[in-house]
């Protein structure tokens, strides 16, 4: 990702190859839900095999840069294991709290890395007022979604790729599963970058939040039109990177779902997993949770007749299933 370092943060990069993900004509998996154009850009082939590698990579090089020596952030999953690989390779320390019953694997490639790792009876809201309570005191410094300038750099390139993948084109739709939701806002930001650059037209996708029915923040405001969201009660998903009641950064999500004139979409856990299955069987991706309600969401806009046939479709996996063998197991077992 560091190609576009003419809009990027200064510093020398700490990078392990992150970005230019493969961007896949799944044309089977197309077929079976009723597009032509239906393209999977497999964020999961990144280092630590997910999206986040892109925002850490970018934090942890101006952290690095500025003197920093410990990061510390609150994290869902995968965050916490970029955090900690990137906080590896840059010899900074990392203090990482998630909730308990995070996926196995993440937790041991955090420690693995190295990483201090607190593990919170809670959600990723606990979590976040656990390195907040505690940042100041133990001279930690918080890379926490939006509380630094400097992950949203890093997941916008996510935009610049598909503008060149494209050949200097965009596609009409971008689904792209939401918790957090920096990597939708960041792309947004790339947008408005390339058109500032004459590189692109006014022209932008229609964007979709895919969110999971046990933990829909996002929907349920778009669904009212709101210019924010409500913290969502008792979430709960087997898509550990949907399950945050409410995002930082909800009104930029909601401001650009409404300006791309784009939709916001809940599915059930059974539904995810079966599109997890369907990207599996189709495709030969073995996608994260997070991705298969990707699927489901596209699926349920094309019987809604509100994605056309014809029209371009680019879905985010936003990371390997390999990480979600849990989640898998009880998936491949029904």
């Amino acid at each position: 990702m560091w190609r576009y370092e003419e809009v990027m943060p200064p510093g020398e990069p700490v990078t392990l190859g992150e970005g230019m993900t493969p961007l896949l004509h799944a044309r089977r998996l197309g077929e079976r839900i009723g597009l032509e154009r239906l393209y999977i850009k497999d964020e999961g082939q990144n280092p630590t095999t997910s999206f986040k590698a892109r925002g850490l990579s970018a934090a942890v090089t101006m952290a690095k840069a500025i003197g920093v020596d410990t990061i510390a952030l609150p994290t869902a999953g995968n965050a916490g294991g970029a955090a900690a690989a990137y906080a590896a390779h840059a010899g900074v320390r990392c203090v990482i709290a998630m909730p308990a019953d995070t996926p196995g694997a993440i937790v041991l490639e955090c420690r693995a890395f190295g990483a201090e790792v607190h593990l919170i009876n809670g959600l990723i809201s606990d979590c976040g007022a656990f390195i907040a309570s505690n940042a100041a005191s133990n001279g930690w410094y918080e890379v926490s979604t939006l509380k630094e300038p400097y992950r949203i750099e890093g997941k916008k390139t996510m935009g610049y790729e598909l503008w060149e993948e494209f050949k200097g084109t965009l596609p009409d739709v971008i689904v792209y599963p939401t918790g957090g939701g920096v990597g939708l806002i960041g792309m947004w930001k790339a947008f408005e970058e390339l058109e500032a650059m004459a590189l692109t037209g006014t022209d932008r996708p229609r964007m979709v939040a895919a969110q999971a029915e046990g933990c829909a923040p996002i929907v349920d405001a778009f669904d009212r039109h709101a210019a924010t969201s409500v913290m969502w009660q008792n979430a709960a998903t087997v898509a550990a990177g949907l399950r945050v009641p409410k995002a930082l950064g909800d009104f930029l999500i909601l401001a650009d779902l409404y300006a791309s004139g784009g939709a916001a979409v809940a599915v059930s856990d059974h539904a995810l997993m079966q599109g997890c299955l369907d990207m599996a069987h189709d495709e030969g991706i073995l996608g994260a949770p997070e991705g298969g309600a990707g699927v489901a969401a596209i699926r349920s806009l094309v019987e809604r007749h509100k994605i056309g046939r014809d029209e371009k479709v680019v879905l985010f996996n936003t990371g390997s299933g390999y990480k979600y063998l849990e989640a898998w197991e009880a998936a491949v077992g029904r």
